[in-house]
């Protein structure tokens, strides 16, 4: 996470107002249900639709034909919550749970850094060239424990699963892309 300073002030009128500019990892998508995530350089965003190529895209998802709260446009994961899986979790039981995962292998579709993804619920942000807003926490649930063949990763990932968010603009999302709160005046 870079810090916004006093001199920043072109970034800091920008849109980086909250003191923090993020940015995109890696991309990842899959062509339908349980099928391995592929790792992408650049993907476009279609409101209303999501990334091309992907499962919700396709309506080809494991919880397509499920209403949900906050949609299933896009999923991000910030990089540092996958990142702490591998020094160990430890569950309740006081058992330490260690695993690694992969980008990709989180079912989100982008991986950020120095992105507090929890703080963008309800507000929007730039992700490259492209506005989204944060509609929900996205809670890792037993299908994705299921997928990763990783017992305990529900619990590991609780409360920093990733975000859901919605598409406002349509354009293209490239890896290294920078990741910022959007300002009220700036348009989308």
């Amino acid at each position: 996470m870079r810090k916004i300073t006093s001199s920043d002030s072109s970034e800091r009128h920008s849109g980086a107002a909250d003191g923090w500019i993020g940015r995109v990892e890696s991309i990842h998508i899959a062509p339908s249900a349980g099928q391995q995530m592929m790792g992408l350089d650049e993907v476009r965003a279609v409101p209303g639709r999501g990334l091309e190529g992907d499962r919700y895209f396709n309506n080809s998802g494991y919880y397509s034909g499920v209403s949900s709260v906050g949609g299933r446009e896009v999923t991000l994961i910030e990089r540092e919550a996958i990142a702490h899986l591998d020094g160990g979790v430890i569950a309740a039981s006081g058992t330490t749970l260690e695993m690694r995962l992969a980008g990709g292998e989180s079912r989100r579709n982008i991986v950020t850094s120095g992105v507090p993804l929890n703080h963008l619920l309800g507000r929007e942000f730039w992700v490259g060239e492209v506005v989204m807003r944060g509609g929900r926490l996205c809670e890792p649930c037993n299908y994705l424990e299921g997928l990763t063949l990783r017992p305990g990763l529900r619990m590991a990932l609780q409360h920093r699963g990733g975000l859901r968010a919605t598409i406002l603009n349509e354009g293209v999302i490239r890896t290294g892309d920078a990741v910022r709160v959007k300002a009220a005046e700036e348009p989308a």
